[in-house]
């Protein structure tokens, strides 16, 4: 059943199991390299280990080994979240995502976004999440986010629609979503819902209410910023893939 059918949007949402914090964090990389580096997917459990590690595009920063990355694939295994591939010289896991949440590749992307870097506001997401798929603008990926909320794949911390509108995934403890709530509520509580921010003389056009054009230019700034921070990672991600294939040819030599 397609995920956008009739049925299925009749059907009550499911309550998504908790991940982890590692278990996010390999599955967002397993996503991520299959997308940016298809080459080296399925991952091994060495490539693994150092996009978990990766220093870039990452939010926390972590510093975990084999043991740890394995019992988080394991974990994530067992509820149906990937899969260990046999046989080769080298074990591989790959990502069964697409069939474990009925997604789409546009949604897929944005969630692997926020399973590597936590909650994000919409414009940092769309950057960040247009180096798997292409997201043209934000009109492009508020469908999609609405359509995953709707799912309760994904969480609005702010409310939606608005300028800076913060989302983040579906899949945290109850406490911890209570406390990003509360977090984010009270960095913007200054605006509500019904009260929108105060005009700055000079700076917008009243008789249309639209934005003025500093404005479109800071998100342009801040979507290139997170363009050239994604460059980074992708950049980290094919030396890894040169390391694994050149570990490879030593394995394949006996060396």
């Amino acid at each position: 059943m397609s995920p956008h059918s009739p049925d299925a949007a009749a059907e009550t949402p499911p309550a998504w199991p908790v991940l982890s914090v590692l278990e996010r964090r390999v599955l967002g990389v397993l996503v991520e390299k299959a997308k940016t580096t298809p080459d080296i997917y399925p991952l091994s459990l060495n490539a693994l280990v150092t996009g978990c590690n990766q220093k870039s595009n990452r939010d926390p920063v972590l510093n975990v080994n084999d043991l740890e990355v394995e019992e988080a694939l394991t974990s994530a295994q067992k509820k149906g979240l990937t899969v260990k591939i046999t046989g080769g010289r080298v074990e591989r896991w790959r990502h069964v995502l697409y069939e474990a949440w009925r997604v789409e590749k546009v949604e897929l992307a944005v969630l692997a976004e926020l399973l590597l870097r936590g909650p994000q506001a919409e414009g940092e997401l769309r950057g960040r999440a247009s180096r798997m798929e292409s997201i043209a603008n934000l009109e492009t990926l508020r469908p999609a986010l609405r359509e995953l909320a709707q799912r309760r794949l994904v969480v609005y911390l702010t409310p939606e629609g608005r300028r800076g509108t913060v989302v983040t995934h579906g899949f945290h403890e109850p406490k911890e979503l209570e406390h990003l709530h509360a977090r984010y509520g009270a960095e913007g509580e200054s605006v509500t819902a019904d009260e929108p921010a105060p005009p700055v003389t000079g700076m917008r056009n009243a008789a249309s209410g639209s934005a003025p054009a500093w404005e479109a230019g800071l998100n342009e700034a801040n979507a290139q910023i997170a363009g050239l921070r994604t460059t980074v990672s992708d950049l980290e991600a094919k030396l890894a893939s040169l390391a694994e294939q050149i570990r490879a040819i030593k394995e394949g030599l006996g060396l």
